[in-house]
C-alpha cells in the first residue's frame, strides 16, 4: 500500500477513495480501497491505496485522537509511505473540534511539521483563498454552513480556526505562492516547518492550484485537507513507475433499492424537494420518533411497499425546524436517536433483500454502514464529484453510494440509483 487515508467520516471516506481512484485525466488513479471501520487484518496486497472510514467528527476530541492513531498504527502496518487525514471541505468542527487536534496528533506520532491543511474542492464549490474558505462565491460563515446542526461554522477564516485547536501557530501559503509552483510551495512548506508550524493552510482556487500541491508534497509523510488534496497524489507513484495508474472498474448490482436521506443541509433539502415530486417518499416525524411513535419497521414496510419507485424516506428539515427539535430534546438526542433509526432500517433492508441503497447526510451515512458492517468496499465509477459507486464483497453484494449533505446535482438520487445498478 502506497498511500493510506484516515477519514473522518464514511461519506467523506468515500470522496477521497473516489479522487484516489480516478486520479487525473489520461493518467488514471491507484487501486484504492475503502475499509469500514478500523480493518482486524492486513490488506489485500494489490491495494495501493487505503480509505480508513472512521465516524470521529463529531465525537470527543480525544477520542478521535485514539481511533485515527489506531487507523495510524494499521496504515503503516501495511506499508505505506504516505499518509491523508481527510476531513470535510466545509471543515466541520467546533472551536474546540478535532481536525486541529488530530492532525497535530498525527504530526506528533509522525515527527513531521509544515503539514499542508487545504480542504479545498473546487469541483464542489469549495475555494481557499488568503486563508478564508468560500462555498461558491460566498463565505463559509454566510453560505449556509452557519446553521450546520452539529458543527455550525461561524468563522470562515480557518487559520484562525484552527489556530485555537492546536498548540503551535498555524502558518499560510498564499495563493500568489501557489501560483509560483511546487518548488515554491516546498520551499514556504520548509520554512513553516523551521518556523516550529505544524498546520499550514494552502490556498487553493482550482484543481490546478491542487495538482501542484500534489507535487509539492510529494515526499511528505502527512498531507490533510479535503477530498481535493488527493487530486495530484497519485502522479507521484505513478509517474515514477510505482503505481500502473489503473482506474475505477465499473461495478454494481441490480436489485431492490432504497434511499435514506438524514442531511438538512440546503442541498439534500432540494433534492428531496425534486425526488419526491415524481416517487414515493415518506417525511420522517421526528418528534413521534423522539416519543416512540415512529420505528425502523414503519420505514422498512413503507419503502419495501413502493420497490420498483425510487422510495424515500427523509428527516431533513429547515435550519428552524431543526433548531425547535433540538431545543426540545437535546441536540445529542436527537442525533443519538435518528442515527439509531436509520441504522435499524438499514439492517432490516438489508436483510429483506435491499441490495441498492443511498445514504445522504455523513452521520447518517456513518451509522448505517456502521450498523451493516460490510467490511471493504470497491470503488467504483463516480456518480457525481465527490460520490462514487461501492460495492461490497460476498455472495450477496450491497451497493451503496454515502452522499455528503452538500453534493450532488439536483436529481442524484434516481442518478445514483441507476449507476448502483451498474448502468
Amino acid at each position: 500500500m502506497l498511500i493510506g487515508v484516515i477519514a473522518d467520516d464514511f461519506t467523506g471516506a468515500s470522496d477521497i477513495a473516489n479522487t484516489l481512484s480516478k486520479g487525473l485525466p489520461g493518467q488514471g488513479g491507484l487501486r484504492t480501497t475503502q475499509y469500514l471501520g478500523l480493518p482486524s487484518s492486513a490488506a489485500d496486497p494489490s491495494v495501493e491505496a487505503g480509505v480508513v472510514s472512521l465516524k470521529s467528527r463529531s465525537i470527543q476530541a480525544s477520542d478521535a485522537v485514539a481511533q485515527s492513531l489506531a487507523a495510524l498504527d494499521w496504515l503503516l502496518a501495511q506499508g505505506c509511505e504516505q499518509i491523508v487525514f481527510k476531513y470535510c471541505s466545509t471543515f466541520d468542527s467546533t472551536r474546540d473540534g478535532n481536525i486541529g487536534q488530530v492532525g497535530e496528533a498525527l504530526a506528533q506520532a509522525l515527527g513531521v511539521k509544515g503539514v499542508v491543511a487545504c480542504p479545498a474542492f473546487p469541483g464542489a464549490g469549495r475555494t481557499v483563498y488568503q486563508g478564508h474558505l468560500f462555498v461558491k462565491d460566498r463565505l463559509l460563515s454566510e453560505s449556509g454552513l452557519q446553521n450546520h446542526p452539529l458543527n455550525p461554522m461561524t468563522d470562515s477564516d480557518i487559520r484562525r480556526w484552527l489556530g485555537y485547536q492546536v498548540q503551535s501557530k498555524v502558518g499560510l501559503v498564499a495563493a500568489d505562492v501557489v501560483r509560483g509552483g511546487a518548488d515554491a510551495v516546498a520551499r514556504q512548506l520548509k520554512d513553516a516547518a523551521d518556523a516550529d508550524q505544524t498546520m499550514v493552510i494552502v490556498d487553493a482556487v482550482s484543481d490546478a492550484d491542487l495538482v501542484t500541491i500534489g507535487k509539492a508534497v510529494a515526499n511528505h509523510r502527512l498531507v490533510t485537507g479535503g477530498s481535493g488534496i488527493a487530486i495530484g497524489l497519485p502522479s507521484n507513484f505513478i509517474e515514477c513507475g510505482r503505481a500502473n495508474g489503473n482506474g475505477a472498474s465499473v461495478v454494481g448490482t441490480d436489485g431492490p433499492e432504497a434511499i435514506l436521506a438524514g442531511s438538512c443541509s440546503g442541498a439534500t433539502r432540494e433534492q428531496v424537494e425534486i425526488h419526491k415530486s415524481t416517487h414515493p417518499t415518506l417525511a420522517i416525524d421526528v418528534n413521534a420518533v423522539m416519543q416512540g411513535g415512529v420505528t425502523a419497521d414503519d420505514l422498512v414496510a413503507f419503502l419495501r411497499q413502493h420497490e420498483g419507485s425510487a422510495p424515500l424516506v427523509y428527516s431533513s428539515g429547515t435550519p428552524e425546524d431543526v433548531d425547535l427539535i433540538q431545543r426540545r430534546y437535546g441536540r445529542d438526542t436527537v442525533a443519538h436517536k435518528l442515527d439509531a433509526l436509520f441504522a435499524e432500517t438499514a439492517q432490516k433492508l438489508v436483510a429483506s433483500g435491499i441490495r441498492r441503497l443511498v445514504v445522504a447526510g455523513g452521520e447518517t451515512s456513518g451509522a448505517v454502514v456502521s450498523a451493516l458492517d460490510l467490511g471493504a468496499l470497491t470503488i467504483g465509477p463516480e456518480i457525481d464529484p465527490g460520490v462514487p459507486v461501492l460495492l461490497s464483497h460476498g455472495e450477496q453484494p450491497i451497493a451503496l453510494a454515502l452522499k455528503s449533505g452538500n453534493f450532488g446535482s439536483p436529481d442524484f438520487f434516481t442518478k445514483a440509483l441507476e449507476r448502483l445498478s451498474g448502468r
